[in-house]
C-alpha cells in the first residue's frame, strides 16, 4: 500500500499548478480539471496533487508539513539555492551528516519539506 495523493485547499489553482510544476517536478501536461474545479496534476513517480480552489486557507496546525525525498544531499541544497535565488521564504533548513531538508511555504502557507537522510536512518 503507498500514499499517493494530497487534496489541498488553495486561493489560486494556476498559482499553486505552477509552484508544484516549476518546483516539485509535477508534469504540466498531466493536469486535469474536475466539475468542481479541482485540478489533479501528477509527478514522474505517479503520484496525484490535487488543488482545490477555496476562498480562505486557514493556518495549518504547527507540525503539520508534507515532504518529498531526494536521492542525494546535493539535490536538496541545490532546490534550496534555487528557492531562495528565486525569493521563496524557507521555513526551516538543516543540514548534517545525515540529513539535508528544509521546509518552505507554498503559496498558501502549507509547509512543504525537501530532504534526503540515508534509507537506512
Amino acid at each position: 500500500m503507498h500514499l499517493n495523493h494530497l487534496g489541498l485547499p488553495v486561493r489560486d489553482v494556476a498559482r499553486s499548478k505552477r509552484f508544484y510544476e516549476t518546483y516539485f517536478g509535477f508534469g504540466p501536461g498531466t493536469a486535469r480539471q474536475y466539475d468542481d474545479g479541482t485540478v489533479i496534476i501528477r509527478n514522474a513517480d505517479g503520484f496525484d496533487l490535487a488543488l482545490h480552489g477555496v476562498q480562505e486557507v486557514g493556518p495549518p496546525p504547527p507540525f503539520l508539513h508534507f515532504g518529498f525525498r531526494l536521492a542525494a544531499p546535493g539535490e536538496v541544497r541545490a532546490l534550496l539555492a534555487r528557492m531562495r535565488g528565486d525569493g521563496l521564504r524557507i521555513t526551516e533548513d538543516y543540514d548534517e551528516p545525515a540529513y539535508v531538508a528544509f521546509k518552505c511555504a507554498d503559496p498558501d502557507g502549507h509547509q512543504v519539506e525537501t530532504y534526503w537522510e540515508p534509507h537506512d536512518a
